[in-house]
């Protein structure tokens, strides 16, 4: 692990670097949704639980592999929060979930480990349920946003395209949305949303 890597594994210093884009980055999951209407929820790589406060009324669970940012986590909001490897952890057959986020995890997984993580993850929504995936977009060209999403300690980072393929193998396609997050009045991070609905044939089996 790099000692950028490291030093970021610390809740304190992870909040305190993240703090100018936590909102901003959800600004579309609010935009697109009525977060008072959520039943239950699975927040996939969670942190801290920075997202937590948002579902205060729901059923929620925080799933993350950092031990350290789960033991803050539950100090600060008495949550559900679980240490696990997301790509390993098996959420009960029985569980289901209207509403799971994928917040800015995905660019730390390679192409077979996201979508292995995404197909389980289409078995755990009701049929009414959605998921929302905000990522981390590699620009094509020579930019701010580009530099970046190159020092993020995440390894793939992918252009829009290719983010897009890789939702669409596993879900309908609700709301597609490409955004940028702006620092300062620069162009800081380029993102992309997704939000997605179980596939049919997967309704259909119901």
């Amino acid at each position: 692990m790099s000692l950028k890597a490291q030093i970021l594994e610390n809740p304190l210093v992870y909040r305190f670097v993240q703090a100018p884009f936590t909102t901003k980055k959800l600004a579309p999951v609010h935009e697109h949704n009525d977060l008072r209407n959520v039943r239950r929820v699975l927040d996939v790589g969670c942190g801290p639980g920075t997202n937590s406060p948002l579902f205060a009324n729901t059923d929620y669970t925080g799933i993350d592999i950092n031990p350290e940012y789960i033991r803050q986590a539950r100090r600060r909001f008495r949550r559900e929060f679980v240490i696990a490897d997301v790509t390993k952890y098996r959420v009960p057959d029985t569980e289901r979930y209207d509403f799971i986020l994928v917040n800015s995890l995905l660019h730390h997984l390679p192409d077979d480990a996201v979508h292995d993580l995404l197909q389980r993850l289409s078995a755990l929504l009701t049929t009414d349920g959605h998921i929302h995936i905000l990522e981390l977009v590699l620009p094509d060209e020579l930019s701010l946003a580009r530099k970046m999403a190159q020092w993020d300690r995440g390894e793939y980072a992918r252009p829009l395209p290719q983010w897009q393929s890789l939702f669409r193998s596993s879900f309908q396609t609700v709301i597609v949305e490409p955004y940028s997050v702006r620092v300062a009045g620069l162009q800081a991070l380029s993102m992309i949303y997704f939000k997605g609905s179980p596939s049919q044939d997967r309704k259909a089996r119901k």
